[in-house]
């Protein structure tokens, strides 16, 4: 279940920062609405990794839908193998 807290909880960072867990962020909202999440760090690194994964996936599928697709035998022959 999502740790969801209103951002008054903020005065008492410390208690707030120690529910924040690996892949269990804290939710803060703002006149009950959500507005911000506290993540760990190394969490928000693997999600920018992956952002950046999915964004040269996408543009390989681009440049393959544009100018078709490579065979294995051509890969092949491309590395030298």
């Amino acid at each position: 279940m999502p740790n969801i807290r209103p951002i008054s909880d903020l005065r008492n960072y410390t208690e707030l920062l120690n529910e924040v867990k690996e892949n269990s962020p804290v939710y803060l909202t703002r006149n009950g609405r959500g507005e911000y999440a506290i993540v760990k760090m190394n969490e928000l690194d693997k999600l920018q990794a992956i952002i950046k994964l999915l964004a040269k996936l996408e543009e390989g599928e681009k440049s393959a839908r544009e100018k078709g697709w490579l065979s294995a035998d051509d890969i092949a022959a491309k590395l030298g193998l």
